[in-house]
């Protein structure tokens, strides 16, 4: 079984970054921030949407699992400024809550 991952995504990793709130508002302000669901890869959606996958990329919007970012989480993740991570697939930049493993 093979585990190799595409250039691309190799890439695309490489620049996905943390970044807080603060960073992100401007960009939620002009409309350019997907959601991206906790339990997907962040960098796999990122990949799908550089390759112009429309079927797995609307698979992801119907599941409401990639989406543009809604007021509800801009509140939400201004009121609590959570570990955010990024990743840039121009024009939009792809924003992900990682899963905290917190809960016993």
């Amino acid at each position: 079984m093979s585990n190799e991952i595409s250039d691309l995504y190799a890439k695309l990793l490489g620049e996905t970054a943390r970044i807080s709130w603060a960073e992100i508002m401007p960009l939620f302000a002009k409309g350019m921030v997907l959601w991206v669901a906790s339990e997907q890869d962040l960098v796999a959606v990122a990949e799908y949407i550089i390759n112009d996958d429309k079927k797995k990329v609307s698979a992801l919007m119907q599941q409401k699992a990639l989406c543009n970012l809604s007021d509800e989480h801009a509140l939400d993740y201004t009121q609590r400024d959570p570990e955010l991570w990024a990743v840039v697939v121009a024009p939009w930049v792809l924003v992900q809550e990682r899963k905290t493993e917190t809960k016993h």
